[in-house]
Formats: C-alpha cells, structure tokens, sequence
C-alpha cells in the first residue's frame, strides 16, 4: 500500500513535517526548483539541521530556490544556519520581496513543481495540505505567480557598507 497522494495539515509540527518533506522529496528526486512562500518564514523549519542537509542535497547546477515574502528581516533573525548555507549558494537562491500586498495577503506554501506542494491555509492553526496531486500544485502555482509578478529582488547576500 503506498501513502496517501493529500494529507490534511492540523499543528504546526505537521506543518514543519511536510516542509522537511517537500524538500527532502526534492533532493531525492533532483527537482529543477522549489518555489517557497510565507509572508516572514519566521515559524518555518529553514534553519534546522536537517532541512540544511536536504537543501545542500538538492543544490546542484541549474537547480532554482526563490523564496517570496513580505519581509526578509525574520530569516535574517532566526535562520542564520540558512543564511550560512545561501552564501555559497546565491547563484541559485532567489530571494523576492512584494511590498504591495498586506502580510496576510501573502500565502503560505512550498512548492516543488512534480512532486509535492504543502500549503499552510491559516498560519494561526497552522491547518493546511501536503500534497502529491497536480491540481493542488497548479494551485500553489497560480498562487506563486500572483505574489510573484510585482515581485523584486531583496535580501542581499551580503550587506556592502562604507
């Protein structure tokens, strides 16, 4: 028997769960992208140890990363082993920001296109779905595209001062 193509989403850690997953799935199956998108990552599993490993797994020539949110300044305070690991790796990592949109506007997702899309419906319960259906990831997709499109370049990998 092989596991269910939807899971329902209902804490936080099943939310985290799912992300480790997704991006696990990427690195095993050498996915051309992951689209990631939250209005700040502040709740999300980027820094850990583990979700590291997957994203040093999967980073590899013409791979692509683009993370959109509302504000960087969250990953920046709480994901420092994530930011660590995009140094070496900011030929592939995107980082976007759309200021027009309002913070709850912003939906909360990760995407691998053809093989698992995890979308977080109410970040407050943290309910949501992970899953392996086409149709939920032309959801997260048109999704993406609307925060996407009046989109622009944020979080530079380094800071140039004076």
């Amino acid at each position: 028997m092989h596991a269910p193509s939807r899971r329902a989403i209902t804490s936080r850690s099943e939310f985290h769960e799912a992300v480790r997953s997704a991006i696990g799935q990427a690195a095993d199956t050498g996915a051309a992208e992951i689209w990631l998108c939250d209005p700040s990552f502040a709740d999300w599993p980027l820094g850990e140890r583990q979700v590291i490993g997957h994203f040093t797994r999967w980073a590899a020539a013409r791979r692509r990363l683009v993370l959109l949110a509302a504000s960087f300044d969250e990953v920046a305070r709480r994901h420092g082993r994530w930011s660590a690991w995009r140094r070496p790796w900011a030929h592939i990592v995107e980082c976007r920001t759309n200021t027009e949109l309002e913070p709850a506007q912003f939906p909360s997702l990760c995407l691998v296109p053809g093989v698992m899309s995890v979308q977080r419906f109410d970040p407050v319960s943290d309910r949501g779905l992970a899953s392996h259906e086409p149709a939920d990831a032309i959801a997260c997709r048109e999704a993406l595209e609307a925060v996407s499109q009046r989109s622009v370049e944020d979080f530079p990998v380094t800071t140039l001062g004076l």
